[in-house]
């Protein structure tokens, strides 16, 4: 069964018919919408990034049977050549910082993986996707110039939860692959000072319906 994680603001899409349902988790309920597919809201009750008990959804993305994994994240473009508007599909990821992980009592290590198999699927239905490494930050404060300019020689768009996300499937075996929009340029980049939270809004708002006619597309592919 596919699985997907974004925003609220996908179920809008034109998905098949769901039913909202609680799941409970060893790291607490979750809301999930379940059917065909299953998705999960992210910010659910406006839970900010930093706060995302990504544990939580991913256990309960297990406990539902998924077994492959799309989530869709909202980023910022490291480079003037990745103007917003712009698809990213990711190939790796770096997240120096509060990585999440289901292994807090016990010795386990595992690779990082971006599933393959999902990206070039997600390449076919999305051609105009390009390949970059995704950069996560903890939030809940945007980035510095000194931060980007630092990053920005080895990643391609900036976020707050897709990497902990990657990270919480592989340890789970749940093969798991990313699409992310550019909704902005990063602090320094083509010339923007520190983004504005409610701009970046209103240009997701305005994505909307293209947004939607991919998750469409996704989920008739895939699921």
């Amino acid at each position: 069964m596919l699985g997907i994680i974004g925003g609220t603001a996908l179920l809008q899409a034109r998905l098949p018919p769901l039913e909202k349902i609680r799941v409970s988790t060893p790291f607490g309920p979750v809301q999930a919408h379940v059917g065909r597919i299953v998705f999960i809201s992210r910010h659910q009750n406006d839970t900010p990034p930093h706060r995302i008990d990504h544990r939580a959804h991913l256990a309960a993305m297990k406990i539902l049977g998924v077994d492959r994994i799309i989530v869709i994240g909202s980023t910022g473009s490291m480079h003037d050549g990745l103007p917003p508007g712009s698809i990213v599909i990711p190939d790796d990821l770096f997240s120096p910082w509060d990585i999440p992980t289901l292994h807090d009592n016990d010795i386990f290590h595992i690779p990082p993986s971006i599933d393959a198999g999902l990206r070039e699927e997600l390449s076919h239905i999305v051609p105009e996707g390009r390949p970059g490494t995704y950069f996560q930050t903890r939030g809940p404060r945007f980035e510095t110039r000194a931060e980007i300019a630092c990053f920005a020689r080895d990643t391609d768009v900036v976020g707050m939860t897709v990497a902990s996300e990657l990270t919480l499937a592989n340890e789970l075996g749940i093969p798991c692959a990313a699409l992310c929009t550019v909704d902005n340029y990063a602090n320094g980049i083509g010339g923007a000072s520190a983004p504005d939270y409610d701009e970046i809004v209103a240009i997701s708002r305005r994505n909307g319906e293209r947004i939607t006619d991919i998750i469409t597309k996704i989920v008739e592919k895939l699921a």
